[in-house]
């Protein structure tokens, strides 16, 4: 259902980062909030070699319409080659909660 709730994880490098996505796309409309978390310690495979990296972590409330939206707007002012961009659909909430991000998100 296009206007169904999906939340989008992404992780920035920094705090600074972090919160210039979220401001664009918050005022884009793109998201009705993001969550911009503590810094947190990711540990991960990356070109065989184990990594390990301090990271801002996002959580983007939008609908699922605007998924595409999200992701290119990620993408573009995220610095990794591969950044983390995945989305699970919201399957209960408050319901005027959820219908607060569909008006919010409303443009696309």
């Amino acid at each position: 259902m296009a206007g169904a709730a999906i939340l989008v994880f992404t992780q920035m490098p920094d705090r600074a980062s972090a919160l210039a996505l979220a401001r664009s796309l918050v005022e884009s409309h793109v998201a009705a909030c993001v969550s911009v978390g503590a810094p947190v310690e990711s540990l991960y495979h990356w070109q065989d070699k184990i990594e390990t990296a301090e990271e801002t972590p996002l959580v983007v409330k939008t609908r699922q319409s605007r998924y595409h939206e999200v992701e290119t707007a990620i993408r573009a002012q995220h610095p990794y080659e591969l950044p983390e961009i995945v989305a699970v659909p919201v399957v209960e909430g408050l319901a005027p909660y959820l219908q607060w991000i569909v008006d919010e998100t409303a443009g696309g």
